[in-house]
C-alpha cells in the first residue's frame, strides 16, 4: 500500500456581481484555472475579462500556485468575470489571511453594489419619461 500526502480541502468561495454569482473551489496546483468545465481563456474570450477575472491571484503572486474550478450562473460574461474576481480575492483570503492587506486596497475583496435600476409604471423605462407636451 503506497503513502498518499495528506488530504487538501479546497477553499470553497462565494462571489457575486450584478445578477451573476460564481463558486470558486481553490486548491494548492500548478495554475489551471476552470470555468464551469472550459478553460478560463475559452469562456471569457475578451483579454479584459480574463484580466479582470484573474487580478487577485496577480496582486498576491500566485497564478501558477493554484488550481481554482469555479461555477458561474446568471448575468452576462463582464458580471461573471467580476463575480469570478470577487470569489477568488475571497478564497485567497480564507487560504492566507495574511494576503488581504494587497487585496484590499485595490478593492477586491468588496462586492460591487451597482445593479440595473428597475423599470417604473407609467414610463418607458427606469428614468426615460414619455415626451411633454405642454399643448
Amino acid at each position: 500500500m503506497s503513502e498518499v500526502g495528506p488530504a487538501v480541502t479546497p477553499v470553497v468561495a462565494t462571489g457575486r456581481r450584478k445578477t451573476a454569482t460564481a463558486v470558486v473551489k481553490l486548491t494548492p496546483g500548478s495554475g489551471n484555472l476552470v470555468v464551469n468545465g472550459r478553460e478560463l481563456s475559452e469562456y471569457f474570450p475578451v483579454v479584459s475579462w480574463r484580466a479582470h477575472a484573474v487580478a487577485p491571484l496577480e496582486a498576491v503572486d500566485a497564478l501558477r500556485s493554484f488550481d481554482v474550478v469555479a461555477t458561474i450562473r446568471g448575468g452576462g460574461l463582464s458580471g461573471q468575470a467580476g463575480a469570478f474576481r470577487h470569489a477568488v480575492a475571497r478564497a485567497l483570503i480564507h487560504y492566507n489571511p495574511q494576503w488581504r492587506s494587497a487585496l484590499k486596497p485595490l478593492g477586491f475583496l468588496t462586492r460591487d453594489p451597482r445593479m440595473k435600476e428597475r423599470k417604473k409604471s407609467g414610463q418607458p423605462g427606469a428614468r426615460k419619461r414619455f415626451q411633454f407636451s405642454k399643448r
